[in-house]
């Protein structure tokens, strides 16, 4: 049988995925971004001008109680580690566990079981982003450096995150947290 294609993956995570009853907004974000594959074969990739579907995962150190965030070279701000999919991705969460390594520098990463753990919309220099967040368990005694893209990579307190980074990444910090 031929392994299904990102494109199907991520209709069957996004039509799977149940919204954070918590956050209002989640479910009309699944339903947009399914309707956006829907109409738009090429919604993965970053040549879509009218906005692509994205995958990134904030690092977590669960015993340290801290996050790992990268200072985004182009953006100038601390984020979860993430990007644009690329062809040898087999699914989102494929896709999220690369970007966290190559961003991280983190070797062996885990995903939090159970699928994405929210969705964020937000306009970028190249389009819109139509971010699918996971996150990604970091081993004990995880060793980080910082990639081309970053201009630092450091670990920071759950509850220093909103003194550093914008309310997207404060939300999927708290998300996180309830899923631990």
């Amino acid at each position: 049988m031929t392994p299904p294609n990102l494109h199907q993956d991520a209709g069957r995570v996004l039509k799977e995925w149940s919204a954070p009853s918590a956050e209002p907004g989640q479910d009309a974000l699944r339903l947009a971004y399914l309707d956006h594959l829907q109409a738009r074969p090429d919604g993965m990739w970053k040549a879509c001008r009218d906005g692509h579907l994205t995958a990134s995962a904030l690092v977590v150190d669960p015993a340290g109680c801290r996050v790992l965030l990268t200072l985004h070279r182009k953006l100038r701000m601390w984020l979860q580690t993430g990007g644009h999919c690329e062809p040898q991705d087999a699914t989102l969460g494929e896709a999220a566990l690369r970007e966290a390594t190559e961003e991280s520098g983190v070797a062996g990463l885990t995903l939090l079981p159970g699928g994405p753990v929210r969705l964020d919309r937000h306009h970028t220099p190249c389009a819109w982003h139509l971010d699918v967040q996971y996150a990604a368990l970091a081993p004990a005694g995880a060793v980080h450096a910082v990639s081309d893209e970053s201009l630092d990579v450091r670990w920071f307190a759950y509850d220093e995150v909103a003194s550093v980074a914008d309310e997207s990444v404060v939300r999927l910090v708290e998300r996180t947290r309830a899923r631990l």
